[in-house]
C-alpha cells in the first residue's frame, strides 16, 4: 500500500483534476454540449477522489466520510443518468444536478482544506466554526445553486444518445 504522503498526493491530484475537468463539463452544460471525454474524466476522477478519501487512517466517522458518501451517491445518480439512461427524460436534469452537485462537493472540500492549510485563512477560522468559514462556504453554495439552475435550464442536447451517437459519446 502507499505511504500517507503518496496517498495524499494521489488524492489531491485526483481532486484537482476532477475540479478542473468539472469546470469544463459545467461550461459544456451551458452550451448543451455533452463533451464525452471531459465528462468521463470528470466523473472518473470525482469517483476516485471520493473513494481514496476512505483510504486514510481514521477512528470513527468523520465529516469527510459523510461528504464522501454523499458525493458517491450523487455520482452514482449522475453516472446512471448519463450512461445507461442516456440523458432521456428526467435523466437530463438528474445528470446536470449530479454533475454540478459533485463539482460543488469537491469545491466545498477544497475550501475546507484551504481554511485548514493556508495560514491566513486558518487564522481567520481556526476551528472552521467561525463566521469567515461559514460565509465562504455560503457564498460557494449560492454560486453553485445558481450554476445548477442555469445549467439545468441550458442543457438540452439533441435527444437521447442512440446508435453511433451513443458510441461516440462514451
Amino acid at each position: 500500500m502507499f505511504d500517507i504522503t503518496t496517498l495524499t498526493g494521489i488524492h489531491t491530484w485526483l481532486s484537482l483534476i476532477a475540479i478542473a475537468s468539472g469546470v469544463v463539463v459545467t461550461g459544456g452544460l451551458f452550451a448543451s454540449r455533452r463533451l464525452p471525454g471531459w465528462t468521463a474524466l470528470f466523473l472518473a476522477t470525482a469517483v476516485a477522489a471520493s473513494a481514496t478519501g476512505y483510504l486514510f487512517p481514521f477512528n470513527g466517522v468523520l465529516p469527510s466520510h459523510i461528504v464522501g458518501a454523499v458525493a458517491l451517491v450523487v455520482l452514482v445518480a449522475a453516472l446512471a443518468a448519463r450512461y445507461p439512461l442516456r440523458l432521456s427524460g428526467a435523466a437530463r436534469w438528474i445528470y446536470v444536478a449530479g454533475a454540478v452537485a459533485s463539482l460543488y462537493l469537491l469545491v466545498f472540500v477544497g475550501v475546507a482544506q484551504a481554511f485548514a492549510k493556508i495560514p491566513a485563512l486558518k487564522a481567520m477560522a481556526p476551528t472552521q466554526a467561525e463566521p469567515p468559514f461559514a460565509i465562504a462556504q455560503g457564498v460557494v453554495l449560492l454560486i453553485f445553486l445558481g450554476i445548477g439552475v442555469l445549467a439545468a435550464r441550458s442543457f438540452h442536447p439533441a435527444g437521447p444518445l442512440t446508435g453511433l451517437r451513443q458510441a461516440q459519446a462514451r
